[in-house]
């Protein structure tokens, strides 16, 4: 899932920025440096996946009980993108990073401590605090300081989100192996590496282009375009959400299947995120290449629902579903940044406040749908929601889509 997406920063004047330090490839270190710390970040959405059975034994939880440490995560994340532009503005770029880090070392650590799913829930959210003025401040950064243009620095942001939610399952596995508090402590060590590394290697003084106000992202939602995208944007994650919260409680697999099950998933949706996203936008144009990808998405979220007792047909479905949803992140966001006048700021902390609810949302709803209903009705929920997003393309999105298409 691209995570706030199009939020930009520029360098303070030319005459505030040091030269950064190269590598033999061409890019400063504070680029990798940026990318790793990504990397890392984007590890933490899928790191629990494996563990959530473990968790659920450990501490007596119910699937729907655990799956609460997605929802106060993505919720908090949610409201937070209202602020966090308001915050970065004010304080920069790199402090807004590092705050970001220390913020998710503290709550990554503390979640390793608890006794009870209740407490895990709750240091959970204050990571999702972290993790969203990191976020939507990193790709900035990136763009700020990286060589050959902002297209070359996305296509690195991209790769690093694809790393990391490929790579999470499976870290989230091995530590998990040893004991289910183990991948907690191991993110906080991580990101500990990459507040030290920001610290020596971050020097520029990335400002954020406009001052904005937290009133700002909510007034953006007026224009119907951005409304639209997030709204529809909201009912995949409804979709995206069924598959990654739920799929662990269906299969009899080990912490180390589910790893490996979700890393071919991540792997999937990392490579069509920077890869197929452009190919299917030239081919199809932007509103057919949303029906397409959206319809197939819907398929397969069905299929899933009718097979869900044939552990082979759900292996091979959630990992084929990573092609479409690699598209539809990069789509999405993408859309959202071009669709309206407002500053892209300004417009990625709204549509970012908007899809986040129905990540948040998502994930309780599909454990309560899997204990009182059956295995399969998360799925048909998830179908449900992902079919009126495409509804939402096909009857009020074709024209701000056609739009964005005369514009580039």
């Amino acid at each position: 899932m691209t995570l706030a997406r199009g939020e930009e920063t520029t360098p303070a004047h030319p005459n505030d920025v040091a030269p950064p330090a190269s590598t033999k490839s061409g890019q400063p270190i504070a680029v990798w440096v940026l990318a790793f710390a990504a990397m890392v970040s984007f590890m933490g959405i899928g790191l629990v996946d494996p563990i959530l059975k473990s968790i659920a034994a450990n501490l007596d939880a119910t699937p729907s009980e655990v799956s609460l440490l997605f929802t106060s995560y993505l919720l908090v994340t949610s409201v937070a993108m209202l602020v966090t532009s308001f915050v970065s503005s004010r304080i920069g770029g790199r402090t807004t990073l590092m705050a970001g880090l220390v913020i998710i070392i503290v709550f990554a650590t503390l979640a390793g401590t608890s006794d009870s799913v209740a407490a895990l829930v709750g240091w959970r959210a204050g990571w999702g605090l972290g993790n969203a003025l990191f976020i939507a401040t990193a790709l900035a950064a990136i763009i700020a300081v990286a060589r050959g243009g902002a297209e070359r620095a996305v296509t690195l942001y991209e790769a690093a989100l694809g790393v990391g939610i490929s790579v999470g399952p499976l870290v989230g596995a091995f530590l998990g192996t040893i004991n289910w508090r183990a991948p907690f402590f191991g993110v906080a060590v991580l990101m500990g590496i990459a507040l030290l590394a920001i610290a020596l290697f971050l020097k520029d003084k990335v400002r954020v282009s406009h001052a904005i106000r937290p009133a700002d992202p909510l007034r953006a939602l007026g224009h119907g375009g951005l409304l639209v995208l997030g709204i529809a944007a909201l009912l995949y994650n409804g979709g995206f959400f069924a598959v990654l919260a739920f799929t662990p409680f269906t299969l009899p697999y080990s912490a180390f299947g589910i790893g490996f099950l979700f890393f071919g998933w991540g792997v999937l949706l990392g490579v069509c995120a920077v890869w197929g996203a452009p190919w299917m936008h030239r081919r199809f144009g932007l509103t057919r290449a949303f029906i397409i990808t959206l319809g197939v998405f819907t398929a397969i979220l069905v299929a899933l629902a009718l097979t869900v007792d044939n552990h082979v047909a759900v292996t091979v479905l959630v990992i084929a579903c990573g092609a479409p949803l690699g598209v539809l992140n990069t789509m999405f966001t993408e859309a959202a940044m071009n669709v309206s006048p407002v500053p892209r700021p300004v417009a990625s902390a709204g549509y970012n406040f908007v899809r986040f609810l129905g990540a948040a949302a998502s994930p309780w709803i599909c454990g309560k749908l899997g204990e009182e209903i059956g295995l399969s009705a998360p799925y048909w929920f998830g179908a449900a929601c992902v079919l009126g997003g495409l509804l939402m393309i096909m009857v009020f999105g074709r024209r701000h889509l056609a739009a964005i298409n005369t514009r580039h």
